[in-house]
Order: C-alpha cells, then sequence, then structure tokens
C-alpha cells in the first residue's frame, strides 16, 4: 500500500472532520447537550489524528542517513501510535469526565439547559448532516481501501495492514459514525422524555467508544512498532522464489522484518550446490534476489548468505536468560 493510497481518504476525513466539530460546538453552545460537547471534542481528536498521520507520512519520506540507514518508513508507526493516544485522552476520557460532571449536575437538581433550550432541534439537525459528512468520509476510505483488501475481512484487513492510514481512518469514521448515533439516541430520548440521564448515558457510550477504539489502535501500533514479518501469502511466495532458482538446494532458514510499510527486510540462508566459481555464485545469489523481487510486490531490501548444508544445522536461537 503505497501513501498516496491512503493520503486522500485521510484528507477527505480531516475536511469533514473540521466542518463537523464547529457545527456540534455551536449546537453545544445553545443548549448545553453534554453528548453534543462529547462529539465536538470527539471530531478535534479525530481532526488532530488525521493531521498526525499526514504528517508522519511526509517526515516518513526522508532519505537514509548514516543514523538511520534503513530510512524512517517506520515513523509512521509512530504517528499512528500517537493517535491511539490523542483518541484516548482528548476523545475517550474526556467524554466520559464530560458525563461525570453532567450526572453530578442533574443528581444536584440544577436544571437542565437542553430541555430548557428554545434551540432543542439544533443538535438533531447538526447530528444528521454530521452523519451524512461521515458517511462520505467513510466510502472515501472504504473506496481507497477495497482493492488492497483482496479477500480478507475488513476485521483482517485492519489487524493486517502494514500501512498505517487506512485502518486508523476506516477505525475513526466507523467509530464516529456509532458515535454521532449514541449521541442522537442520547439527545433524543432526553427531548422526547424530558429525562436529561439519557443524553448522559449517550455521553457514556460515546466514551466507553473512542476508549475501546483507541486500545485497538494502540494495540495494532505496537505490534508494527516491535516489527511485524511478511505475511503468510508473502513469506510462501518468498520461498516459492527462492527454491525455485537453479543452484539453491534448500532454504536453511528466512527472516523477514517490515522496516516501514512500503519495504520489507528478506534475510535467508540458503544451501547452494557444492561446486562451481564464484562467479557463478554470485550469479545465482543475483538470480535468486530478482526472483524474490519479481514474487511480492512489496519494495524489498534483501541478504542472502549462500552455504553447505548439513543435516545437524540448527538454527541459531537469541538466549532467553
Amino acid at each position: 500500500m503505497s501513501s498516496g493510497d491512503s493520503t486522500k481518504a485521510v484528507v477527505a476525513a480531516l475536511m469533514a472532520n473540521l466542518g463537523i466539530a464547529v457545527t456540534k460546538f455551536l449546537a453545544w453552545a445553545l443548549t448545553g447537550a453534554s453528548s453534543m460537547l462529547a462529539e465536538g471534542i470527539h471530531s478535534v481528536a479525530d481532526s488532530a489524528n488525521q493531521v498526525l498521520l499526514l504528517v508522519g507520512g511526509r517526515r516518513a519520506k526522508r532519505a537514509p542517513d548514516d543514523e538511520h540507514q534503513f530510512g524512517y518508513g517506520r515513523i509512521r508507526y509512530v504517528y499512528a501510535f500517537i493517535v491511539s493516544i490523542v483518541l484516548f485522552s482528548l476523545g475517550g476520557v474526556f467524554a466520559l469526565y464530560e458525563a461525570w460532571t453532567k450526572y453530578r449536575e442533574i443528581a444536584e437538581g440544577e436544571p437542565n439547559e437542553l430541555l430548557d433550550s428554545q434551540w432543542w432541534w439544533v443538535p438533531i439537525v447538526v447530528l444528521l448532516a454530521a452523519m451524512v459528512m461521515e458517511s462520505f468520509s467513510l466510502r472515501t476510505a472504504v473506496r481507497e481501501s477495497t482493492p488492497l483488501r483482496g479477500k480478507q475481512t475488513w476485521v483482517q484487513f485492519v489487524r493486517r495492514a502494514k500501512a498505517p492510514e487506512l485502518p486508523v481512518v476506516l477505525l475513526e469514521d466507523s467509530g464516529a459514525l456509532a458515535g454521532l448515533t449514541f449521541a442522537l439516541l442520547g439527545v433524543g430520548l432526553t427531548l422526547l422524555t424530558g429525562n436529561a440521564y439519557f443524553d448522559v448515558a449517550g455521553t457514556v457510550m460515546i466514551g466507553l467508544l473512542l476508549v475501546a477504539i483507541a486500545v485497538v489502535l494502540a494495540i495494532e501500533m505496537v505490534s508494527l512498532l516491535v516489527g511485524e514479518s511478511a505475511t503468510p501469502e508473502q513469506t510462501a511466495r518468498i520461498r516459492g522464489a527462492l527454491e525455485q532458482t537453479r543452484g539453491v538446494q534448500r532454504i536453511i532458514h528466512l527472516k523477514t522484518l517490515y522496516l516501514g510499510p512500503e519495504e520489507l527486510l528478506v534475510v535467508a540462508k540458503i544451501a547452494i550446490e557444492g561446486s562451481g566459481s564464484a562467479q557463478q555464485l554470485a550469479d545465482g545469489i543475483d538470480a535468486a534476489e530478482r526472483n524474490v523481487r519479481a514474487a511480492i510486490a512489496t519494495p524489498a531490501t534483501i541478504y542472502l548468505e549462500p552455504d553447505v548444508y548439513r543435516s545437524d544445522y540448527t538454527p541459531h536461537r537469541p538466549s532467553t536468560h
């Protein structure tokens, strides 16, 4: 997945969230509905996250240097991890805090601004309009993701994607639509029944939703930061490419690591035929590298170590002490 595939979806989400945030804060100012404030902060958090993703994508394009010889591709994972922290703190925790504050106000008998406001209809209009805009943003993310998803389910795509931007936008937009639904239910039931606790309940649901999404994002990004190997399909293609190379008898061991969303490190020790000149050996290694590059769509840095296979060979394993 190239960064260009995801930039359109990120920009679409950013534009939608900036516009939605303004209208939500306006609705909160007019009515005092806690779920509208929670949703406004949600949109601000999402907007900040999209800016972080764009900045991370730009910084990842820096050329390798002496200190970072494999480049800066994995910095996109760092920024995506920061996104999960922002979503958890600025979005989820704030929404839960707002729900608690509003709950205490209601319990202490303070007048409810939403029920007393002449602008009671504004949150309904804003939420419905926001749902339309978020739907367009989600549609863009789905359209950009579909060619890359292949036969995977959406859950598998979010969990296995090596580029973080599209999974993040998909989760954020899906969460935004769910949050808007919770807000609409909270505000609507409050207006219908006169019970302001429904507004509080909607705010709590928004907060819990954002915390859950943030936790999922954090888990996925930590896995990518630690370093993930090639997918099973890619590994099978790499093995096939090496084994079909003339002169390669077998693969002694093979290890892979994503250096960034768009570059794979392939390291292999391969058993080769014992006879032949140094030039023939070099030609065989070059042919194996070409076969691997042709077998996988991802650009790769490849290191192949030729060896003679011994039946008593055991791969080196790091000490656990």
